[in-house]
């Protein structure tokens, strides 16, 4: 009888299975938790189709509804939540208060952030059935002084903000509601606008030595009449004016068109405007205290280390700030002063410590603008340090000529820690919030407002910096019907 080679060692090693009970049970249970995330996220995706084709089917205006914020929303843009400091802002219809005539088209406005929350619910996956790979751990870099600040000065206001973003998730009329603020009346989603190639640099046309020379044609009286899907012009009436350092103004209580390169441009009732550089802002000083602004808005072009801003719009060094004339733009009664700034440190101690004192203004109050998407959800993530989803307003006040108690006791308190929701439009536009601040504003009424830096126009405001128009080509707006 042959001798057998194999051992009883050996037995037992052909016949053992390939993989162990336990190996075998979690490589079935990790397969079975991955085809039942594939089925999630397929159920997922045919519902964020199947509400985004509901979202397209009727705009906001046409539905009715019984709650009274929502209707308060739909006539002027602004939905305040009970019980908070909080307000949502479509800026859109704001921004059509200002129109007779014309309406700013949604889907030209909101150009980005209208794509649904894409990321994958990683959540619904068992962690401990997760395949864990050894990853190089990232070396923390210790923040700096200053650093360490501006965390600490988020960290405070953090909880103001968690509060407001619930306020707009526990809102349900309005949040299944904000992806119809993208539809225009014909009901298209998509955005009319193409690549802005053939669109005027008003920065570099007011840089050159023929800037002077540059007119723009207003057309006064003009009026509209609609038959037969033509538009006929009647009783138009033309006047050429400088198209930079001089103050254009439409006093009308109609809007009114204007003709400047070849492009056409659209100016709303009771608006005017001052184009120039920095250098020629004194043009705009009224001649009398009595003539200057209540209510003065500014959005300055802060100096920034990001490449990506500087090819949206040129900078300036924050000292250049400090020579606005802001004492000689204020009313004689005073003036609330509201200033856009980033979330920089340094910046904030700029203004605090020096911009503010030599404004002769007294901080008041901060405000604060929450970026979201059309899903109710953060631009970014709160915490990330260098590209956080919000940005702060600054207000205080110019007292003006009087000081005294009596005066002081006269001016409203404006409240701290407000926050604005919306969905922001194009880069660094601002949503416009001057009705808000309007019940803080000194003085009689009408008040007479004033923005800085403006790149758009507002009814009953006066607009300064070197590209005002640049929201106002009619690429932008849709006539209404008449």
């Amino acid at each position: 009888m042959p001798k057998s080679n194999l051992t009883k060692q050996n037995i037992q090693k052909q016949n053992r299975p390939t993989h162990t009970p336990l190996k075998l049970y979690r490589n079935q249970t990790i397969n079975r938790t991955k085809d039942q995330f594939k089925l999630l996220q397929g159920i997922k995706k045919n519902l964020l189709a199947f509400f985004r084709h509901l979202q397209t089917q009727t705009p906001i205006m046409s539905q009715p509804n019984n709650n009274q914020n929502l209707s308060t929303f739909i006539k002027s843009g602004f939905y305040y939540f009970k019980g908070s400091n909080t307000v949502f802002i479509d800026p859109v219809r704001v921004l059509n208060q200002s129109y007779t005539q014309f309406t700013v088209t949604p889907s030209a406005y909101y150009s980005r952030f209208f794509e649904p929350n894409r990321r994958t619910d990683e959540h619904l996956i068992i962690s401990e059935h997760k395949r864990k790979r050894k990853r190089k751990e990232k070396k923390v870099r210790e923040l700096n002084e200053r650093e360490q600040a501006a965390d600490q000065r988020h960290q405070r206001v953090k909880p103001l903000l968690m509060k407001a973003l619930e306020c707009l998730l526990e809102a349900d009329d309005l949040l299944l509601n904000l992806g119809k603020l993208r539809i225009d009346d014909c009901g298209t989603f998509e955005p009319k606008l193409t690549v802005e190639s053939d669109e005027q640099s008003f920065v570099e046309l007011g840089s050159v030595w023929q800037a002077p020379l540059f007119e723009i044609s207003l057309h006064i009286n003009q009026d509209h009449r609609l038959t037969q899907d033509c538009i006929f012009v009647q009783n138009c009436e033309k006047r050429n004016v400088p198209a930079f350092g001089c103050l254009v103004a439409n006093d009308t209580n109609s809007d009114m068109e204007a003709d400047f390169l070849n492009r056409r441009y659209v100016i709303p009732k009771q608006s005017s405007f001052y184009m120039s550089d920095l250098k020629q802002i004194h043009g705009l000083i009224p001649g009398k205290h009595e003539c200057g602004f209540n209510l003065i808005v500014i959005d300055p072009p802060w100096e920034n280390g990001s490449a990506n801003q500087k090819l949206k719009y040129p900078t300036l060094p924050n000292r250049h700030f400090l020579s606005l004339p802001i004492q000689r733009l204020a009313h004689a009664d005073g003036a609330v002063i509201a200033l856009w700034v980033t979330n920089k440190e340094k910046l904030r101690i700029f203004v605090e410590k020096d911009l503010f004192p030599k404004w002769g203004v007294k901080y008041m109050a901060t405000h604060y603008w929450l970026k979201v998407k059309a899903d109710g959800s953060l631009i970014s993530e709160l915490d990330l340090f260098h590209h956080r989803p919000y940005e702060c307003l600054i207000l205080g006040y110019y007292y003006g000529k009087d000081e005294d108690s009596e005066h002081l006791s006269k001016l409203k308190s404006i409240p701290d820690c407000q926050v604005y929701i919306s969905i922001p439009g194009d880069y660094s536009r601002k949503p416009p919030i001057g009705e808000i601040l309007r019940e803080y504003i000194p003085g009689l009424e009408p008040a007479r407002c004033l923005e800085l830096f403006a790149r758009e126009l507002l009814g009953g405001w006066t607009s300064w910096g070197n590209e005002p128009l640049r929201f106002q080509d009619s690429r932008y707006f849709t006539r209404k019907h008449q």
